[in-house]
């Protein structure tokens, strides 16, 4: 990329005359750069190292010490911006055929094997700089703008919601499905049947858009992810145990998981624990909280089999507090137990 087209993509400052005139790639981690590279310093302290290593250009936002004279130096407003706009233009130029999709249309495709021309975005821009880079021409994308931000990719087109493949359910649990796909058995995959549509929807995506594929066995997705625990919240194996919390950080996802469990449990006993700015949008009585503090009375206070807890993630039950009322419901059951001394 010629550096003229650089400074007009960055609205950037050129703050010297170098004898460079382009750069091969774009390199966000010091150690990362080699000769060639443009680099933009997320740290001041790490442009040195990238010099060091070889860049062409670096591209910061604060002011910096000039060190070598033969590569340009660009200030720019915002680094983030800067990068977005790079690449955009770059991936402009792969002629790419970009999908936007939910993130669990993302994660499920992530565990399918594909052809090398189709690419599954799962991450932020930088975490997948390099591949991104050096995407093949005419690659299909599929990814998610709340992961990488608006406008990467430039054109771009909704996953068309239509787009169906046939797939029966044999076999069911909340947590657990068999089922036929392209006339292959899948038994007791780690998958809720709440999740079978969304393959269903990508399957048919990708028939239509003629991208070959193969199922794998599949492994859990971090939505709608159960832990199995006891009385006393000890984490147990999965299936051992009729108390499961349920951890769904997604928002989105909460009034349709509600509404699958009240229709697929309708004899258990389930609460619902969501955050206090969406508790209006949710068509069923909840617990609400504001801290994990509020999360864990609520579990202490509570018979239940099933808990949802929304904007969440199953670190709750590895955080301090969480494990220090743990211990204490434990020694309370303990010394209430039939038997116990309670002098």
């Amino acid at each position: 990329m010629r550096l003229e087209n650089i400074l007009a993509l960055v609205n950037g400052e050129l703050l010297n005359v170098p004898s460079v005139t382009a750069v091969e790639n774009i390199a966000i981690e010091a150690h990362r750069v080699t000769r060639g590279d443009l680099f933009i310093a997320k740290n001041s302290s790490d442009i040195q190292e990238a010099v060091d290593n070889g860049a062409y250009a670096i591209v910061f936002e604060n002011s910096t010490e000039i060190t070598d004279n033969e590569i340009a130096w660009i200030r720019v407003n915002s680094n983030k911006e800067a990068l977005l706009r790079l690449m955009r233009f770059h991936l402009v130029e792969k002629n790419l055929n970009a999908f936007e999709c939910d993130k669990v249309t993302l994660k499920l495709a992530k565990q399918l094997q594909t052809a090398e021309d189709f690419y599954i975005l799962d991450t932020t821009i930088e975490r997948s700089l390099a591949k991104l880079w050096n995407i093949k021409e005419k690659s299909t994308v599929l990814y998610n703008p709340s992961l990488t931000g608006n406008g990467l990719f430039v054109p771009s087109r909704k996953m068309p919601e239509a787009s169906a493949d046939k797939i029966t359910i044999a076999e069911q649990t909340l947590f657990e499905t068999s089922f036929i796909a392209d006339d292959t058995f899948y038994e007791r995959q780690p998958l809720s049947p709440f999740f079978i549509p969304y393959l269903s929807r990508l399957l048919g995506f990708l028939k239509e858009e003629n991208i070959s594929y193969k199922l794998r066995p599949f492994s859990r997705i971090a939505h709608f992810e159960p832990i199995f625990t006891d009385a006393s919240f000890n984490i147990r194996e999965f299936g051992a145990s009729n108390r499961v919390l349920i951890f769904e950080e997604d928002l989105s996802l909460i009034t349709s998981q509600i509404s699958f469990l009240n229709e697929e449990a309708a004899w258990a006993k389930i609460i619902y624990i969501v955050p206090c700015s969406i508790y209006k949008n949710v068509q069923v009585d909840v617990f609400t909280y504001e801290t994990r503090d509020d999360i864990i009375d609520i579990l202490k206070q509570n018979d239940f089999h099933f808990a949802l807890i929304a904007q969440q993630d199953k670190s709750l039950l590895e955080s301090p507090l969480f494990k220090e009322r743990a211990t204490q419901l434990t020694m309370d059951f303990e010394s209430y137990k039939p038997g116990a001394s309670n002098e």
